[in-house]
C-alpha cells in the first residue's frame, strides 16, 4: 500500500509545471561539481570540487539549508592540496525571466556564508569565515529533477599564513526536488 501511495505521489508530482519544484514547504537536494579535470600531461594534475547541499522552501521560490565544500587538487611533484568548509545557504529563484528563454528554467541567486579552510600544498593557508554568491540557472529536465550552471565569487578569511583567499568557481550540477508533507497531503487530497 505504501509504494501504491508514494507512485501516486511521485506521478502526480511529475505533473506539476516548472513552478512546482520552488513551492513553500518542499525539499531540495543535490550537488555542484566544479574545477573537474585530470592532466594528462605533466605535470599530471587531478582536480576535483563537490558541493553536496540541502535546502527548504520557506516560501515559494526562497530556500534556506545547509551545504558541504569539499576539495581535492593533486599534482605530480608538488603534493595535495584540500579545500573544505561547511555553512548554512539561501537561494532565491526568481519570477519570470529564465521560462521566457527556455521553457522550464529559472534564474536563481545563491549566497552561503559558513567555515571553510583552503590547504595548499605549497603556500599560504586560509582558515576561518567563509562566504560565497553569485547568479544561477536551472533547467528541469522532469518536474522534479535540474540541471544548473553556478557562477560564485568565494572568499575566506581568516587565520593562517594567509589571512584572505578569494576565487571564482564555475559549477554544474543537479537538484533533486521533493514534495513537501504539505505538498504530499495536498496531492493525496487532490488524488481522492
Amino acid at each position: 500500500m505504501k509504494k501504491l501511495i508514494f507512485t501516486i505521489i511521485l506521478g502526480s508530482t511529475m505533473a506539476f509545471g516548472a513552478s512546482a519544484q520552488i513551492q513553500k514547504g518542499n525539499v531540495m537536494m543535490g550537488a555542484n561539481l566544479s574545477d573537474i579535470s585530470l592532466g594528462l600531461d605533466k605535470p599530471n594534475l587531478f582536480q576535483l570540487k563537490i558541493n553536496p547541499k540541502a535546502a527548504w522552501f520557506i516560501q515559494d521560490g526562497m530556500a534556506v539549508g545547509g551545504e558541504v565544500q569539499l576539495g581535492v587538487v593533486s599534482q605530480k611533484g608538488v603534493g595535495t592540496s584540500f579545500t573544505y568548509g561547511i555553512g548554512a545557504l539561501g537561494r532565491y529563484y526568481g519570477a519570470t525571466g529564465a521560462n521566457e528563454v527556455v521553457k522550464n528554467s529559472r534564474f536563481f541567486g545563491e549566497a552561503t556564508v559558513g567555515f571553510q579552510g583552503i590547504n595548499p600544498a605549497g603556500g599560504g593557508t586560509t582558515n576561518g569565515l567563509g562566504f560565497s554568491f553569485g547568479p544561477g540557472f536551472t533547467y528541469f529536465v522532469t518536474s522534479t529533477i535540474g540541471l544548473e550552471a553556478l557562477l560564485k565569487y568565494n572568499g575566506v578569511v581568516g587565520f593562517g599564513s594567509s589571512t584572505y583567499s578569494n576565487y571564482l568557481a564555475l559549477g554544474v550540477g543537479f537538484q533533486i526536488y521533493l514534495p513537501g508533507k504539505s505538498t504530499a497531503k495536498k496531492v493525496q487530497r487532490d488524488m481522492k
